[in-house]
């Protein structure tokens, strides 16, 4: 049976750095793609699945930094060989309909000047 894509938001790359606490535990990490419904944080040390994260992050320098709860959705551990980061997803649970706008404004722009490149994530654009 062919696989079957859950994606409900195109995606655009995005190169800022994110803080991701979950209980005591606070990671500290690059974004690969991020989508009005969540992001992509490449780290070796992803969270477990299931697992509910704060997320906060700069979307570009001159505006304020965007927070959202989440939950770890999917988890990629590092492999060497793979093609792909390791890291994890991260699904928006809570986040203000102000920045999911600038998300979105954000992604469409990003998508209408640069095409996707190979290994930011499982798959950039509309899946």
């Amino acid at each position: 049976m062919p696989y079957e894509h859950k994606r409900q938001y195109e995606r655009a790359p995005l190169r800022r750095r994110v803080w991701c606490e979950s209980g005591s535990i606070t990671i500290y990490a690059q974004i690969g793609n991020v989508s009005e419904g969540g992001l992509f944080v490449k780290t070796f040390a992803p969270l477990s699945e299931g697992a509910h994260a704060r997320v906060r992050w700069d979307l570009d320098e001159q505006a304020p930094e965007i927070e959202a709860e989440a939950i770890v959705v999917w988890r990629r551990q590092g492999d060497p060989d793979a093609p792909l980061a390791p890291g994890m997803g991260l699904k928006f649970e809570h986040i203000e309909p102000a920045d999911v706008e600038r998300i979105r404004k954000f992604v469409a722009t990003s998508l209408a000047e640069t095409p996707p490149a190979a290994g930011d994530g499982p798959g950039v654009g509309r899946a």
